[in-house]
């Protein structure tokens, strides 16, 4: 009697498994496979055998293409659009978060490919290894304890007092909402009321227009260390342009290179980059780093524009080059200054 009962249950089981390879059309896989159906001898190691060779054949991603129907929370299903530029904050992990704070238990069944379940279930399965109180609290006396605060351009909120007038008058008033808290006071979170006693406060600015004695009295007395940076030099502009490894030049190879075209600068050719960068800074605007953006672009104007012509040719820029491309700039003056 046991053994008639587990010989139904497992060759109910069979059944069922050939009836769903029916209907995901995928009966295919028993020849492809060779699985050994049960034949009334030793069934528990045949059914064993199934089952390791559809693990290897996950594992080794033969299986990704095919579709299954899965119970997924609402909202993580959704293609991961990014907004906000590079935060990298995506749709589908907002609208996630604000159902979760909703406390929805919202399931969408979805008709996938393993290959894009795996990450969803991966993350579903994280997240309920995580205390998320614990891991809040934490983030927050950290916060409290060796948090930094960045603001930059401080200089924007700002005002000469000498032209000081109509609607720039409302930047005082930030300049006041922003006091308490760099003084330190209990700001109101969606993570909880958080201390900004211990927090350090850095403010950068250009202060073009205005001085940093324009300042509110009591905000310059929070921020009592000043320090001045000095303007980008060839050295520095010629480092940018080498050092870093998706660098302005590396940028504009790789661009080339979706065109088929070989792009190659010359290493006096990134020095004459930095001097004319630096000369127009030092004569026009200084705009500091941004200035190699327009530079580099005026080299490479004229080749990114006839590029799909040009598929699979090779250009070396020099010294030479540069000079011809930027001749002109640099004769350009900056008029503005002589405009009543």
């Amino acid at each position: 009697m046991w053994r008639y009962t587990r010989c139904s249950k497992l060759l109910w089981c069979k059944l069922r498994f050939l009836m769903r390879c029916y209907m995901s059309n995928i009966s295919h896989c028993n020849r492809d496979l060779g699985l050994l159906w049960w034949q009334g001898e030793s069934p528990v190691p045949e059914a064993r055998v199934d089952y390791e060779a559809f693990r290897q054949l996950y594992r080794d991603g033969a299986l990704d293409n095919r579709k299954i129907q899965l119970d997924i929370p609402d909202g993580r299903s959704r293609l991961p659009l990014e907004i906000g530029g590079a935060s990298g904050f995506g749709v589908n992990e907002l609208v996630f978060r604000m159902e979760k704070f909703l406390k929805s238990q919202r399931m969408e069944r979805m008709e996938i490919t393993i290959a894009d379940a795996k990450p969803i279930l991966r993350e579903i399965e994280m997240e309920k290894r995580l205390n998320l109180d614990q891991i809040t609290k934490d983030a927050i006396m950290l916060a409290e304890s060796d948090g930094i605060v960045f603001i930059d351009e401080i200089d924007k909120i700002v005002t000469n007092h000498e032209t000081r007038y109509g609607a720039d008058a409302s930047s005082e008033g930030v300049q006041r909402d922003l006091l308490p808290i760099i003084e330190g006071s209990v700001v109101s979170t969606k993570y909880g009321n958080v201390n900004t006693d211990h927090i350090l406060f850095i403010c950068s600015g250009a202060f073009h227009s205005c001085k940093p004695s324009d300042m509110l009295a009591e905000l310059q007395g929070r921020l009592p260390i000043r320090v001045e940076l000095k303007g980008l030099g060839r050295e520095d502009l010629y480092r940018i342009l080498t050092e870093p490894e998706t660098n302005i030049i590396r940028q504009q190879q790789l661009l080339m290179k979706t065109e088929d075209i070989h792009l190659v600068f010359t290493d006096d050719a990134i020095e004459e980059l930095a001097k004319v960068a630096a000369e127009v800074n030092r004569s026009v605007d200084n705009i500091g780093a941004r200035r190699l953006h327009t530079v580099v672009e005026r080299v490479v104007e004229d080749i990114s524009f006839h590029a799909p012509e040009r598929s699979g040719e090779t250009y070396t820029i020099d010294k030479e080059s540069v000079q011809r491309a930027v001749g002109d700039f640099l004769k350009k003056a900056d008029l503005s200054r002589f405009v009543l």
